[in-house]
């Protein structure tokens, strides 16, 4: 391994991209029922979305008079978990309250 080749004719090309790409987002809204209380979608919005009260009651008001509200926006695992969990707890808690992401 002593000897190396040299050959002045080969070069070795390379090109790096630097671009990164973010991933793309996905909204996550909650769905308006005529069954869920309001009280447990403020709930919802609170302990799953991280929401202030005043926030969580303001996304559930949109819900209740406009049959949708946007909860965040996400990855989209994380947006597909937040649905997957607050379909988990509407269904223990007896509601139907329905949940679905979308890209942004």
């Amino acid at each position: 391994m002593a000897d190396t080749i040299k050959n002045p004719d080969f070069k070795v090309s390379e090109k790096v991209k630097d671009e990164i790409k973010e991933p793309p987002k996905y909204q996550v809204l909650l769905h308006n029922d005529d069954y869920t209380t309001m009280d447990f979608v403020v709930e919802i919005l609170e302990q799953i979305f991280h929401k202030t009260p005043s926030e969580a009651t303001r996304i559930m008001l949109n819900v209740h008079y406009n049959g949708i509200g946007i909860c965040g926006i996400y990855t989209k695992e994380i947006a597909e978990t937040k649905v997957h969990i607050v379909h988990e707890r509407a269904r223990n808690a007896g509601y139907p309250l329905r949940a679905s992401c979308e890209k942004v």
